[in-house]
């Protein structure tokens, strides 16, 4: 796994998810570096009289354009885990989300979906069908998810874990879904034309949504000013496909 310093001091969710993601990306594709900006692969700040801490972890496929793993963590306050898997835009495949939030030991959110990328906002066959043979999952607590939160399927998971028996529910689903993505995404041959259009339009139209998650925001902007926290939403956290 990565020589992360990060992940072992955080809520052990956290530490266990993000070595899942990493471990399923090495085990079904074919990773490459990615070009980071140097000064954004680990960043220090502080929040509210506390140290911020950011380490971002980034690849590339023949199918994906960025996988991108950030931990954050704010003094004793915040643990923060946030993945995203980006297609390369001829590839018609969903955009693979998760994150989890934690503060003072315990899991106030996590979610994790498969958010397809067409106009329709559907999940297409092959991975509706995959999906849907998963065992159902029975949360204690729901959440609901953001007003700009329309980029979601119908598989979306979003709860705050009751019990750590619930924590393993989630973690569990999430490397199902990243086994099921890696498959299709081998399985996936290239598009051209309108077809790629589309999936640009659709990786646009997920990625100003994303921009508006106010939380992450006011975090960046808290700590290190708004043309930072501007900068890094949109170069690191959802930067858009080319046209």
């Amino acid at each position: 796994m990565s020589s992360s310093s990060l992940r072992s001091q955080q809520h052990p969710l956290i530490c266990q998810l993000a070595d899942v993601i990493e471990g399923s990306w090495r085990k079904y594709l074919d990773l490459s570096p990615y070009p980071m900006p140097a000064e954004l692969g680990y960043v220090e700040g502080k929040l509210e009289g506390e140290k911020l801490v950011i380490e971002n972890l980034c690849y590339q496929t023949p199918q994906f354009r960025k996988l991108h793993l950030e931990l954050a963590k704010v003094g004793t306050m915040l643990d923060i885990l946030h993945c995203v898997m980006f297609p390369r835009p001829e590839y018609a495949l969903p955009m693979f989300g998760c994150d989890l939030v934690g503060g003072r030991g315990q899991i106030s959110a996590a979610i994790a979906d498969l958010s397809p990328l067409n106009a329709q906002r559907l999940t297409t066959p092959e991975y509706s069908t995959q999906i849907k043979a998963l065992p159902t999952l029975d949360f204690s607590h729901n959440r609901e998810l953001p007003e700009w939160g329309d980029i979601f399927s119908e598989f979306c998971i979003f709860v705050r874990p009751g019990s750590p028996e619930e924590e393993q529910m989630f973690l569990q689903r999430v490397e199902a879904f990243l086994a099921i993505h890696c498959n299709n995404a081998i399985a996936s041959v290239p598009q051209s034309g309108e077809k790629r259009a589309e999936i640009v339009a659709a990786q646009h139209y997920y990625c100003t949504k994303q921009q508006q998650n106010d939380k992450t925001r006011r975090v960046l902007e808290k700590s290190f000013g708004n043309d930072w926290a501007e900068h890094y939403m949109t170069t690191v956290l959802f930067d858009l496909p080319d046209s």
